[in-house]
């Protein structure tokens, strides 16, 4: 171990999150990962996180910062959907996300992605980054991960997509990401929204894409090094 690391001083929490809009609505999604420095915390952690029947959230940064805020967003929209007797919309839900995280961007640490549908204006993603801005946008992508993602992006989304071209998108970019990023593993989780509802969508490590150097899972170090290598059995006569 390196006795030159600060285990007090302050964590890195890495993540990956991603929304992306498709002609019947949204998916987003998101890896299972939880660190705190080089400690991971969590390894099957769920990062997507409902607001109403229709809109949901993405959360990267501090998990305690952007739980509190979903909690406070999820009591306010009920509240909103009480009063006007009707759902709300993604628009109104990403707006009390950053209102929360403009309002305290001076003791909050957590950037989010807001995503749905509604009938006035379809699917919808909101992307809401660390000082409370919102900016309305075809995909979005958040987290330490997303630093290894916009060239692929841009290569890769088109508009229009059907659903599991989107799908397919999604699941491909978060695995890259966990390739690739040391703060970002685990599972894929995704949910996908539209007219008909939220459908969530769970994908282990053994069903995501290998890429470049990355090794096959193995039952034990004996797979790795063939039958050849393991040792004789021990024999008595």
């Amino acid at each position: 171990m390196d006795k030159n690391l600060d285990f007090n001083g302050p964590h890195s929490m890495g993540t990956t999150i991603v929304g992306v809009t498709y002609k019947d609505g949204v998916i987003l999604g998101a890896d299972s990962r939880t660190s705190t420095g080089v400690y991971v915390a969590n390894r099957a952690s769920d990062k997507i996180t409902q607001l109403t029947d229709n809109v949901y959230v993405c959360r990267s940064g501090s998990a305690a910062d952007s739980q509190i805020v979903s909690d406070y967003v999820r009591y306010f929209l009920h509240q909103h959907t009480i009063q006007l007797g009707q759902p709300a919309t993604v628009k109104v839900a990403a707006n009390l996300v950053r209102l929360l995280a403009y309002n305290n961007k001076d003791m909050l640490q957590t950037g989010m992605i807001v995503g749905g549908w509604d009938k006035y204006e379809g699917g919808k993603i909101y992307g809401i980054p660390l000082g409370g801005t919102v900016i309305e946008q075809p995909f979005a992508i958040g987290g330490s991960g997303s630093s290894y993602l916009y060239g692929f992006f841009d290569q890769a989304w088109k508009e229009g997509m059907t659903k599991d071209e989107a799908e397919d998108l999604v699941k491909k970019a978060v695995s890259l990401a966990i390739a690739r990023d040391g703060a970002s593993g685990g599972v894929v989780r995704t949910v996908v929204i539209n007219k008909d509802g939220a459908t969530r969508n769970f994908y282990p490590g053994d069903q995501l894409p290998l890429w470049h150097e990355e090794l096959m899972p193995q039952n034990s170090l004996l797979d790795i090094w063939g039958a050849a290598a393991s040792p004789e059995p021990m024999t008595t006569e």
